[in-house]
């Protein structure tokens, strides 16, 4: 008889989790480097919701298509739980030495830092949206679910997502405008501390201009 994935993961079937984990790990992993704006964090988040599936797998549903809404979901409930043991990791990377700089490779250099910035940006809007208006918006369009998947997983009314998802867009886009704004005004300002300064500012400003 052929077992249904569902059934295995409920079972406990260590292959069914690797199934899943190779098939979703890397939607998860960029829903969280969305949200929390760092990459290692990102990792963490990762782990903490596949081992938390696994602690929560007899509550998923028998019947169902797609995974990815429940994982979601676990991933998002984690990074509303974790905040603060972010907030810690996040000092502690803070307290490292800093990396070598790299004299070469300076367009690739500029790039990754404006990457960051953008990233930081993003995070920073979205963090002046109220938290259920936030998630509503990241599962929806950073990780592309339907509407009703993100009912799902959020464990709300379809209408709650479509009117929340309304409020978020309306704000988010006037915000993100205005945080890019702010770095690039503050790395013109710092620009004379480096060349790689204002290669940054430069390379933020062409970054918003091709997102307008």
């Amino acid at each position: 008889m052929d077992i249904s994935l569902r059934a295995r993961i409920r079972a406990g079937d260590p292959a069914a989790f690797g199934q899943i984990f190779d098939a979703h790990a890397r939607v998860v992993y960029r829903h969280a480097v969305r949200w929390t704006g760092d990459w290692a964090a990102a990792e963490d988040v990762v782990s903490l919701t596949f081992l938390e599936a696994w602690r929560l797998r007899k509550k998923l549903r028998p019947g169902g298509e797609s995974l990815q809404p429940w994982l979601l979901g676990i991933a998002t409930n984690v990074m509303r739980n974790t905040a603060r043991a972010a907030r810690r990791h996040q000092k502690a990377l803070a307290q490292l030495p800093p990396r070598e700089a790299v004299p070469d490779f300076a367009e690739e250099l500029v790039g990754r830092l404006a990457d960051t910035e953008q990233l930081a940006a993003a995070k920073a809007a979205l963090e002046r949206l109220r938290p259920a208006e936030r998630e509503v918006f990241a599962l929806c369009v950073w990780a592309g679910l339907e509407h009703a998947a993100v009912a799902e997983a959020l464990g709300v009314p379809v209408g709650t997502v479509r009117s929340r998802l309304s409020r978020a867009r309306s704000r988010l886009r006037q915000l993100t405008e205005q945080e890019l704004a702010r770095v690039a005004k503050n790395m013109q300002r710092d620009s004379g501390s480096g060349q790689i300064q204002g290669d940054r500012a430069s390379a933020v400003r062409s970054k918003q201009e091709k997102n307008r």
